[in-house]
């Protein structure tokens, strides 16, 4: 009889205004209410960032690049192009923006992520490819770096690849 070793690739874990930066078969997971997980990818270079956008605007507010739409988005761009990443042929895939509080109220910070994130990025003319945003629910997300993959999975749902 012989014994398989599985080895489980190391996994970073982005918190709420972080922003993780991936090559080849780095992975990265989040866990999102009404926070946005963005991730930017160059296919070509196997170079992804990873961010869990928490507002969608700094408005002159101190925060990490990763807390606010509008300095995240800057950032991972910056910080990929200064990695050798092709502006060009950056893609976006966009996850959470749940509504986690009073569905009718008037703070719905959710759908001001998305709202956000979706002009940050066609100002920055990065395409969005694929999408899993809004509803009720949070969401554990896994950003797999080589196959530019994020699994996502919800309570009581079965997981969805995008």
């Amino acid at each position: 009889m012989t014994a398989t070793l599985t080895t489980r690739r190391p996994e970073t874990t982005v918190g709420m205004g972080q922003i993780a930066v991936l090559t080849g078969d780095e992975r990265a997971s989040a866990v999102l209410g009404s926070c946005v997980g963005v991730a930017i990818y160059d296919e070509t270079k196997k170079l992804g960032a990873l961010a869990h956008v928490v507002l969608p605007t700094s408005a002159g507010r101190p925060g990490t690049p990763g807390k606010f739409v509008d300095t995240a988005i800057t950032w991972m761009l910056n910080e990929l192009r200064s990695r050798g990443a092709d502006p060009r042929k950056l893609r976006c895939k966009l996850t959470g923006g749940a509504t986690m509080f009073a569905a009718n109220g008037p703070f719905q910070i959710g759908q001001q992520n998305i709202d956000a994130t979706r002009q940050a990025l066609a100002a920055a003319n990065v395409r969005i490819v694929a999408e899993h945003l809004g509803g009720a629910k949070g969401r554990r997300i896994t950003f797999e770096c080589d196959a530019f993959t994020i699994v996502v999975e919800s309570a009581g749902e079965t997981s969805v690849t995008l």
